[in-house]
């Protein structure tokens, strides 16, 4: 009897200390699901974990995209996860796949809008991550997607990374074939680009 009352108080103890550590959810599509890539340790949320560790910052990364991701199916899913995960800081990586969509940007905008909003609700900073549409989609269009994130950012006075794709997106040895998803050797620009934005947010 001794020794169960032991075990239980040990599970116990475990159990509380996962609780506090704090957790940094990663929200996004497929560029932060590791879309293409051999191992998911090579995608640039893992190297998130390992950077924070090796820094000797002590939050645990949770990694919640999906590919394909609009921000409506964002936005639907983003409760749940809030609700499981009780992170201390969202990164918000969506509006690429409505881009890619041509959806209406005033939606976009709108569910991007709430889903910061309820993460805000929950006690969560938010990161927001920016992504820029490719020249054929239209000048209006394309700039109209960009000051989106800007004007989100300005708006909800949020950290923002304006491209996460930049120095990326025009490099041909840092893409995968398709000319969209990062490769292996994109995935540690992926995450300088957002490194900087992030630093301020985070507490040893």
């Amino acid at each position: 009897m001794k020794r169960l009352l032991i075990l239980f108080v040990l599970m116990a103890a475990s159990i509380s200390a996962r609780a506090e550590v704090p957790v940094i959810l990663v929200f996004g599509d497929s560029i932060s699901a590791g879309y293409g890539l051999a191992r998911v340790e090579q995608g640039w949320v893992a190297l998130l974990q390992t950077r924070l560790k090796d820094q000797e910052y002590g939050y645990q990364v949770v990694n919640a995209s999906v590919s394909g991701e609009t921000t409506a199916g964002g936005l639907a899913r983003l409760p749940r996860a809030l609700m499981l995960h009780q992170p201390k800081i969202v990164i918000l990586e969506l509006g690429g796949n409505d881009g890619l969509r041509a959806l209406p940007i005033a939606q976009m905008r709108a569910n991007l809008a709430r889903m910061v909003d309820l993460a805000s609700a929950a006690g969560a900073k938010v990161l927001l991550l920016g992504m820029r549409m490719p020249p054929n989609y239209g000048p209006d269009y394309t700039e109209q997607f960009r000051l989106c994130y800007a004007d989100l950012a300005r708006d909800k006075k949020l950290p923002l990374v304006p491209f996460l794709l930049n120095d990326i997106a025009l490099s041909p040895d840092l893409v995968q074939a398709d000319g969209i998803h990062p490769n292996e050797q994109g995935q540690p620009k992926l995450l300088a680009n957002v490194w900087p934005s992030l630093l301020p947010l985070l507490h040893r």
